[in-house]
């Protein structure tokens, strides 16, 4: 009896002590289950970068060739419309729409260009027609830029013809086309008589019917560059140039340019004017016994001088007439010595 309760605690006690080698194989299975464990439950997580933000930017949009702040172009004309965006983005276009009322009279796509660190873009257009015109520039959205609209503006097309004593911006563009061809213009925006003795002018030079009528021919002939007077003696500096066969008078600058161009009228077949070069010699101001205003003599009794009555053919008795209006100015221009070349082209 006492011997059983000795041998079972000592075997209770052998039940319980594992060898270390036991133990240590033990502790190293349980390590790796416990890696393996965390190794299948670990996920890698791929990081999606944020899409490229697609560029904001804006759209401006103006007019060109409109005649500043007139904003307005004759019928036939070509004008232009160009813009910028703040951002230039490769490979991006515009679109140009103009409107006439609710009507689309045209539409054109064109690339926008590079220039630093915008863009630019231009299109011309012809006028056609008359009336009130709205352009508008888009930008459609594409997936390298979004969408840009300019605040479109507005261009007033007119018809090319206008009548004695019309007030407008017609007549305004009219006068500026005729001046810059070297034709004296009266008062600014008023076809005046002064107005229309340009016009007159305009058509000796460009073979037109001889009236002062500013009719759409009139318009077409400078709206292509025609009507100027091409200068004979540009050696001869400051001079006046009487053109008989255009029976035109033209003062012509230092430059060689035409400073002012006249209608006048020379000597008829009966009694013609003396060609060639001559000098102012003699200037009588006021009116003498013949009627000749404010008169410039170029050679015996024949001069430059104002007349009550000149034709648009030649007339006179040898002298170059001019409206009285304009014999003034033209006495004041000219001095003692200048030069006088009469020729037939």
């Amino acid at each position: 009896m006492r011997l059983r309760q000795l041998i079972l605690p000592i075997a209770s006690a052998g039940l319980l002590a594992l060898p270390a080698a036991a133990v240590a194989e033990t502790a190293t299975t349980a390590t790796v289950t416990a890696t393996t464990a965390v190794t299948t439950t670990t996920t890698t997580t791929t990081t999606t970068p944020d899409p490229k933000p697609v560029p904001q930017g804006k759209i401006t949009f103006h007019p060109y060739q409109v005649n500043g702040r007139y904003r307005s172009v004759l019928a036939g004309s070509t004008w232009t419309a160009a813009g910028t965006t703040s951002i230039y983005v490769p490979g991006q276009d515009v679109v140009i729409r103009v409107w006439h009322g609710k009507k689309r009279v045209t539409s054109k796509k064109v690339r926008i260009l590079k220039q630093g660190k915008h863009g630019v873009f231009r299109a011309h257009f012809v006028a056609r027609g008359a009336g009130r015109l709205r352009v508008e520039a888009v930008h459609s959205k594409t997936a390298e830029q979004r969408t840009l609209k300019a605040r479109p503006f507005h261009v007033q097309v007119l018809r090319r013809s206008v009548h004695a004593g019309e007030r407008s911006v017609t007549v305004r563009l009219l006068q500026i086309m005729l001046k810059r061809k070297g034709y004296v213009v009266g008062a600014r925006s008023v076809y005046d008589a002064r107005t229309a003795r340009a016009v007159l002018a305009l058509r000796k030079m460009t073979g037109l019917a001889r009236n002062t009528s500013a009719s759409e021919g009139v318009f077409q002939k400078l709206q292509r560059g025609g009507g100027g007077f091409p200068v004979r003696y540009r050696g001869h500096g400051r001079h006046v140039e009487g053109d008989l066969t255009h029976q035109v008078l033209a003062l012509i600058g230092s430059s060689g340019r035409v400073e002012r161009l006249y209608p006048m009228s020379s000597g008829k077949p009966s009694t013609p004017t003396i060609l060639g070069s001559f000098r102012v010699y003699s200037k009588t101001p006021g009116t003498n016994s013949h009627g000749m205003v404010y008169s410039s003599y170029f050679i015996r009794g024949y001069a430059i001088h104002g007349y009550y009555e000149v034709p648009t053919y030649a007339a006179s008795h040898g002298c170059l007439r001019v409206p009285i209006p304009d014999a003034i100015p033209i006495y004041n221009w000219v001095n003692y010595g200048t030069r006088v070349d009469v020729y037939y082209r």
